[in-house]
């Protein structure tokens, strides 16, 4: 099974061009698109009959795709009425009257207030006004119309606002938006999902996110590069756990973590690891926190470091580490460390030594240390997966946060093909990008993760699936989704709002057997 596909509006517009070709034309799709639309609208408010639907309807294949929908809508027997967006004549006009739905023109004597009075029956309002093409500063008269549909939706919140493709005045491109832009409660996306649908700001704009099957045929998207994570490809990476087993069966996970400060850190992430399913988890930390660590964390055994200050792992220490480190199959370095200068010198001399290292994921201070070598890649030539968080990825590709965020697919994937790393962008919308240009989009956003220790949990997820032998492309992706998941338990649980780190610990082996169970046929 596969991920989504998520496309740009020019590849989407070169998709339909391949769909032509192939024989499905863009009236098909027009057709299929507004059949699909209402179906979803008669599953929301079913039953329709007699239900106010209006109709924000522009110039392009968004406001087709709107009159195909209404067309459907009244023959179901609800009460659609379209609005064309346009003050000059236009062929969606005619369109519209064609469809013999009761149709008003923005360019009509007192149009608005028949606009004003629709907005105040209308149960729903589908936005089909602005598609995926370029935006350009919104003028009135839309301006005027998505101001009226706000200030309906402010006054009576049950109404609901559904978007076709994206809220009209959203670029799809990279998610910026038009002071006007008009937010959804839903929004459908024709075929594919959008780039601006996952782009930082778009999260409340677009309300919840749908893909609507508009009939393409298959293979016109395959060159894509870009796709959302799914259940079923989740499912297709987890590793087997035959019967027959024992904990040498499940690897082992080597976590570098802790220092005085963050003895927590050690505890989540080497915790995480067992709890993906690892079969042994030990913490190399600083000798002087040993013991409050393991009265916290039995499960894990212990590997004591030299120090040079309480909790502060003394440079000397890499030897125990090479010492051991052929006896474990995934290695998880940076969480909780420090930025203590020995503690720095300590993991330079782990990631810069030849001798090479198990599969390994790199956090926190590692990064952190990463960060302060110029062209540090070349440093560190040896495969491995990044995981930073917005902050730690503008130290390591020497930009600002705000330049990360405002475009984090892109820069996350510039930055994994110029390090030849597995880059893991944490934030909404966790973007997993390889050196190859291929990149993975986490479908989550929940603000119950923005809580410190939630991405030592993260790291240790990919750890422990590292060392079961997952390969590292799908460990990475698979400890993304499987973190997320179990955010969303915590979340459906507790709200957004209090989640702690440790919460999710006892959801990953619940969010492993959800996803198992899905499909009885997966082993283990």
């Amino acid at each position: 099974m596969t991920n989504l596909k998520l496309v740009t509006p020019d590849q989407m517009r070169r998709i339909e061009y391949r769909s032509e070709a192939l024989g499905v034309s863009k009236a098909a799709l027009m057709q299929n698109a507004g059949l699909a639309i209402a179906r979803r609208i008669r599953q929301l408010h079913a039953p329709l009959y007699g239900v106010p639907v209006l109709i924000l309807a522009g110039p392009g294949n968004n406001g087709g795709d709107g009159i195909v929908a209404a067309q459907w809508l009244q023959r179901w027997q609800a009460r659609p009425a379209i609005y064309i967006c346009r003050d000059r004549p236009d062929p969606i006009l005619d369109a519209a009257r064609a469809a013999e739905v009761p149709t008003i023109a923005a360019s009509a004597d007192a149009s608005l207030a028949q606009l004003a009075a629709l907005l105040d029956r209308a149960h729903l309002v589908i936005d089909a006004a602005l598609g995926i093409g370029r935006i350009r500063p919104i003028q009135s008269p839309l301006r005027d119309i998505l101001a009226a549909a706000a200030a309906a939706k402010a006054a009576r919140p049950g109404l609901r606002i559904l978007a076709i493709d994206v809220p009209s005045g959203m670029n799809a491109h990279d998610g910026a938006a038009d002071p006007a832009c008009l937010p959804a409660d839903l929004t459908l996306s024709m075929g594919y999902p959008k780039v601006g649908h996952y782009a930082y700001a778009a999260a409340p704009l677009i309300g919840a996110l749908e893909t609507t099957d508009i009939g393409l045929p298959p293979g016109v998207a395959d060159d894509i590069l870009l796709s959302v994570m799914t259940a079923a490809a989740a499912r297709a990476r987890l590793p087997l756990r035959p019967a027959a087993s024992h904990k040498g069966s499940f690897g082992r996970t080597l976590a570098i973590a802790g220092s005085r400060n963050y003895i927590g850190a050690a505890h989540l992430s080497a915790t995480a690891a067992a709890r993906v399913g690892s079969g042994l988890a030990t913490i190399a930390t600083p000798a002087s926190i040993q013991s409050p660590l393991a009265a916290k964390s039995p499960e894990p055994t212990y590997l004591p470091l030299p120090e040079t200050a309480p909790g502060v792992i003394s440079p000397d220490a890499a030897a125990a580490i090479f010492s051991e480190m052929a006896a474990y199959n995934g290695l998880l370095i940076g969480c909780g460390m420090g930025q203590a200068a020995d503690t720095r010198q300590f993991i330079e001399r782990i990631l810069y030594a030849e001798q090479p290292l198990p599969p390994a994921v790199i956090d926190a201070d590692a990064l952190n240390a990463l960060a302060q070598t110029p062209r540090w890649w070349e440093r560190f030539p040896q495969p491995a997966i990044l995981t930073p968080h917005p902050g730690e990825m503008a130290r390591l590709a020497a930009k600002a946060v705000p330049d990360v965020q405002s475009d984090r697919i892109g820069i996350a994937r510039e930055s994994a093909a110029l390090w030849n790393k597995i880059v893991v962008l944490k934030g909404a919308y966790t973007v997993v990008a390889y050196p190859d240009g291929v990149a993975e989009i986490s479908p989550f956003a929940n603000p119950g993760l923005a809580s410190a220790g939630t991405g030592d949990v993260l790291a240790g997820s990919i750890a422990g699936l590292l060392s079961q032998s997952v390969s590292p492309r799908d460990a990475a992706a698979l400890g993304v989704y499987l973190h997320a998941l179990a955010g969303e338990r915590v979340r459906r649980r507790l709200g957004d709002t209090g989640m702690l780190a440790s919460d999710l610990l006892p959801e990953l082996p619940r969010a492993l057997k959800a996803l198992r169970q899905a499909h009885p046929g997966t082993p283990g």
